[in-house]
């Protein structure tokens, strides 16, 4: 046998049947098991599901359908797509959690990538569609059935609101770092809220580095910017003592005074019984925005724990976190007391005020005429 025409014979000849028998293009994928969600999941109680995702399953189906136009996706040709409910269980569950992507991506049986798109999503997603919805300036009427509310449950006129500011730690960020480094020695950003009487967010901030004043945050918020602009309290004034007294909302003395942002008097150990009348009256005003952080942080503690996301995805999630807890309250969704354990670590500390921040306030007759007001 010729041997040097058997090897290209035997080379044509495999090539040929390889051709023949050349297979579908087909994509790979990870074996991963979702038995958790397909399976276990479905048999949740009521109790079960708060407990698990902060809400219960009436309110996350209504969740769903408010983000259905952003977050859904199609199937490909390849592959069928992660569902809407998993997608929003998803992130969910990241913040109420906190967990590590990886955690959640065995949980859920997705890829990492899959939980870090399904976080971002949901988060632009409430930010664009939930947090215009949930979280708006009150109108006319609305404010007045606010200082109706303040007045009748604290004793307080022409009262609407409550305004603080919280920690959400971060960790460093790569730029400007040291502008991140808050008073209590920790990377964060803050978040400014504005709540009427019943703990529901009207105005939120988020973003501003950890080492700024309160005071500062709320010159560079949009709240302030309403207020300048006239658009935010119309001029519906009450005779208080002979004085003219708008709507306002409460502040500790990190904030400066004004007519629309009423603070207890400094405590110089002098002052009179009126004086410590009101310091009591808006201390005791003021435990509803402190109450309102400690059941947001505690029902999402994304925002109490150190958040490992870029800051960008960390202010979103802040801003959903925010719209959520409206969704939750004003669905009179349950709050589980055990939520709340160690959540004031995460509450910003009130700063020392100089004696020229004191110099340059305003509002000071309004104050008076308050003062007077609960003393007769």
């Amino acid at each position: 046998c010729d041997t040097s025409l058997a090897v290209p014979f035997l080379c044509v000849f495999l090539l040929f049947v390889l051709q023949r028998r050349r297979r579908r293009p087909t994509t790979w994928a990870f074996s991963r098991s979702s038995d958790w969600w397909d399976v276990i999941v479905p048999g949740f109680t009521t109790a079960q599901w708060a407990l698990n995702f902060r809400v219960s399953e009436d309110t996350f189906q209504h969740l769903c359908e408010k983000v259905r136009p952003a977050v859904e996706k199609q199937n490909t040709t390849f592959r069928a797509c992660v569902p809407l409910r998993k997608r929003v269980a998803v992130a969910l569950w990241k913040l109420a959690t906190n967990s590590e992507y990886r955690s959640i991506s065995h949980l859920f049986g997705v890829s990492i990538t899959t939980v870090c798109r399904c976080v971002q999503d949901f988060c632009d997603a409430a930010r664009e569609l939930l947090v215009l919805e949930l979280i708006k300036s009150p109108d006319l009427h609305t404010l007045q059935e606010m200082s109706a509310y303040f007045h009748s449950r604290w004793g307080l006129p022409q009262c609407v609101g409550a305004i603080d500011g919280s920690y959400i730690p971060i960790i460093a960020p790569q730029d400007f770092h040291c502008d991140y480094f808050n008073r209590k020695g920790w990377h964060s950003i803050i978040l400014q809220v504005v709540v009427d009487g019943r703990g529901l967010f009207w105005s939120v901030s988020a973003g501003i580095p950890g080492s700024v004043h309160d005071a500062r945050v709320l010159r560079l918020s949009s709240f302030q910017e309403l207020v300048d602009h006239g658009s935010l309290f119309p001029t519906r004034t009450r005779d208080i003592g002979g004085v003219d007294v708008g709507y306002y909302i409460l502040g500790d003395s990190a904030y400066p005074l004004q007519r629309w942002l009423m603070k207890p008097f400094l405590d110089t150990r002098r002052l009179t019984a009126g004086q410590q009348l009101l310091n009591r009256k808006i201390s005791r005003a003021r435990v509803v925005v402190e109450n309102a952080f400690g059941r947001l942080k505690g029902r999402w503690r994304c925002l109490l724990k150190r958040n490992n996301s870029d800051l960008t995805l960390v202010k979103s999630m802040v801003l959903a976190c925010c719209a959520l807890h409206n969704l939750c309250e004003s669905h009179g969704e349950d709050f589980n007391t055990e939520w709340n354990l160690t959540v004031q670590a995460g509450a910003a500390a009130e700063p020392e005020v100089t004696l020229g921040q004191i110099a340059d306030e305003d509002g000071k007759d309004v104050r008076e005429a308050l003062m007077l007001h609960l003393s007769s």
